[in-house]
């Protein structure tokens, strides 16, 4: 009971907080399609206002790594990005699946629940930005003043909050999907076409060369007199975007597709209507993202702490063994060398596979082994373990073909658990594989983009079947 408790010591703090009403009537396709549109506008514009009073820094972005998955943006509005509401969501999903938290099955635990998990992802906004500023992210302190340091906070706070009611926005029922899914997958795809058709020249030392990978190559064929070199260069060269980091891509977005389709249907039929059959699908990705999305904020958080603390206490031995960072010269991100930071970084070739096999060895299974915990853990608090499914089929008065309503949830139990833990170990290989391939915009970012958007699909495809054809859904 202590933990029903804590969740009541927090209802009248829940009760203040600012909260989207829920639609009071059933909202249109086209009306959540522009209510997604402007909420995807916002975001945009915020990913490109810059922060006001913030010194132009040249060190090494701490956050580099994981810009692309936490929806963030340098020196801007978005500079948290939907980092706090991920790192609120994963402390109280952990909490709940511990047990450390109990959270009932009634309307009022839920809702104070996600009140408790906006609260926190609030505190954890402030705690991020004042962290940035007070380790000198922006210029140092004393440099800025104690005026614009708090300026900074508030509107690092100001944007966080926007992200958070824009997320509860699309997930009360006025848009699509969720925030977090929106955002991350405009970044990851904003990402990978820049990359592949950036018109951005970079003098290399070997002459001026484009960023973009399609655009490099026409570029390299049109001024070079060696087409074969030309081609070669196009599809392996090192530092910048190639072509084979863009069929890797577009391979890792075929197989996480193929994967989407694999499924498992258990025959129902209707306890009150006779001959009335259907089945009740469970996906392989049963969770969905969910796994690759907890476990990348786990991770971003570690870097994060592990850099500040190299910066401020370089050499301590305690810090050493959460990781040691060197930062080429003119690079934007610095490198994990040493430490458990380096363990849980993904090589960055096949080539550094070989070099370094526990290394790679370390990261696999820190990939599989997180991935599928999180996703077994998520089911139990999520809404979607075997009990929860058996007793929303009660609700429907629909009952498993050849079993009575008490092995309905046994049923369900020898299937349930095995997606979510097999789903999640599927979705770390996944992931693993895009990175070893070199893949666009990290092997965690491509696993997201294509989940996300397989949802939207579905989402869009389910309106459809409702509504009756594309010229009703759209016009």
């Amino acid at each position: 009971m202590g933990g029903m408790r804590f969740l009541d010591y927090l209802g009248p703090f829940v009760q203040i907080l600012p909260e989207i009403a829920k639609p009071e009537r059933k909202i249109a396709f086209k009306e959540k399609v522009l209510w997604t549109a402007i909420t995807l506008f916002i975001f945009l514009v915020c990913c490109q206002v810059p922060l006001f009073g913030i010194m132009s820094s040249d060190s090494a972005d701490p956050l580099y790594w994981l810009r692309v998955i936490i929806a963030s943006n340098r020196g801007t509005l978005m500079e948290l990005g939907i980092s706090p509401i991920v790192t609120s969501g994963l402390i109280m999903q952990l909490l709940a699946g511990a047990k450390l938290l109990e959270v009932g099955d009634s309307p009022k635990d839920r809702a104070i629940f996600n009140g408790a998990q906006k609260l926190f992802g609030m505190l954890i906004t402030v705690g991020q930005a004042t962290v940035y500023v007070m380790t000198g992210m922006y210029g140092d302190p004393s440099d800025l003043g104690a005026g614009i340091c708090v300026l900074i906070v508030i509107q690092l706070f100001c944007s966080g909050l926007i992200v958070l009611l824009l997320d509860e926005l699309l997930q009360k029922g006025y848009g699509l999907g969720s925030g977090i899914s929106l955002f991350i997958a405009t970044n990851i795809c904003e990402t990978i076409v820049w990359k592949a058709f950036s018109p951005t020249t970079i003098n290399t030392g070997r002459g001026t060369e484009f960023e973009g990978a399609v655009i490099a190559l026409f570029h390299l064929l049109a001024t070079r007199s060696d087409k074969v070199r030309a081609l070669r260069e196009a599809f392996y060269r090192q530092n910048l975007p190639n072509l084979m980091s863009l069929f890797s891509t577009i391979f890792v977005f075929a197989i996480v597709i193929y994967f989407q389709g694999f499924r498992v249907d258990l025959p129902i039929k209707s306890a009150r209507y006779r001959g009335q059959y259907s089945s009740y699908p469970i996906k392989l990705f049963y969770t969905s993202n969910i796994p690759i999305i907890l476990q990348s904020a786990l991770v971003s958080n570690l870097y994060v702490i592990s850099q500040m603390l190299a910066t401020r206490f370089s050499g301590n031995i305690i810090v050493n063994i959460l990781g040691v960072w060197s930062s080429p010269d003119n690079s934007a991100r610095a490198f994990p060398t040493a430490g458990l930071c380096y363990y849980l970084s993904p090589p960055e070739t096949f080539g550094h596979v070989i070099e370094d096999p526990v290394h790679a060895v370390a990261y696999i299974a820190f990939m599989l082994g997180s991935c599928a915990y999180f996703s077994k853990t998520w089911i139990d608090v999520s809404g979607s373990s075997a009990k929860d499914v058996a007793k929303q089929l009660k609700e429907q008065q629909m009952v498993m073909r050849g079993h009575r309503d008490k092995s309905m949830v046994h049923e369900l139990n020898r299937y349930i658990p095995t997606a979510a833990a097999f789903g999640g170990l599927c979705i770390g290989a996944l992931s693993v594989l895009a990175d070893f391939l070199g893949a666009i915009g990290s092997g965690t970012g491509i696993l997201l983009a294509v989940t996300i958007i397989y949802q939207y699909f579905e989402i869009f495809v389910k309106e459809q079947q409702e509504l009756g054809g594309m010229g009703t859904l759209l016009f």
